[in-house]
């Protein structure tokens, strides 16, 4: 059995860790087996010092187009280490953030273009892509206020302190993807609450498993 690759993608602030956390164990019942859950960047040792790198507040004057190469970097190693080897043992691998994130932050985020940052990862992804996207979309002004929330114990990093344009810019490029693949993006409103969202994710996500299974 080839395993089955779903990712998890959206703006900053989405909420695709509370996601994560409600749908995995579901998933591990609907399939019997334990769910491999990994994310980006990072995921394997190697990608996980290139994410310090990438996300390091301190490296303000990091050049756009190098952010865009150390992403594929570590995607590139992600996928040799952790990704591939998984799916070919047959396992479900759900992974939070995976190539359309740099496609919708570098890409349309810095405006570098979504086919010169695509040109990048496909050299470093080779076949690989994911059989289900689920995008959890939310206005980029809530998903920042709920970053910047006193009651959040997280720390903002490098690209969460880019400022509304950037963010806006980076939403829009999501939904240029959604329009382009279609029938792999399950889209879910986050802007409701988060236990409504989870819900949703779940129900919808499931609906198009058992098209998979079958």
């Amino acid at each position: 059995m080839k395993g089955i690759f779903i990712t998890i993608e959206g703006p900053d602030g989405a909420g695709k860790s509370s996601v994560i956390e409600a749908i995995k164990p579901k998933l591990e019942g609907y399939f019997n087996k334990p769910i491999i859950q990994t994310r980006e960047p990072g995921g394997s040792p190697i990608a996980e010092k290139i994410r310090e790198l990438i996300l390091d507040i301190n490296h303000s004057e990091m050049d756009d187009r190098t952010e865009s190469l150390l992403y594929a970097a570590s995607r590139r190693q992600h996928v040799v280490e952790k990704i591939r080897p998984a799916l070919e043992r047959g396992d479900i691998v759900l992974c939070d953030r995976f190539v359309d994130s740099s496609l919708a932050y570098q890409g349309a985020g810095r405006e570098l273009s979504i086919e010169k940052v695509w040109k990048i990862n496909e050299f470093a992804i080779e076949d690989l892509r994911p059989d289900l996207t689920l995008y959890l979309d939310v206005e980029a002004e809530v998903g920042l206020n709920r970053i910047a929330d006193k009651r959040s114990n997280r720390k903002k990093d490098r690209l969460e302190l880019e400022d509304i344009s950037f963010h806006n810019k980076v939403r829009e490029g999501y939904q240029t993807l959604i329009k382009k693949h279609p029938e792999r993006f399950i889209v879910i409103d986050a802007n409701q609450p988060k236990d409504l969202v989870a819900r949703e994710a779940w129900n919808l996500l499931v609906e198009q498993l058992a098209e998979i299974d079958n």
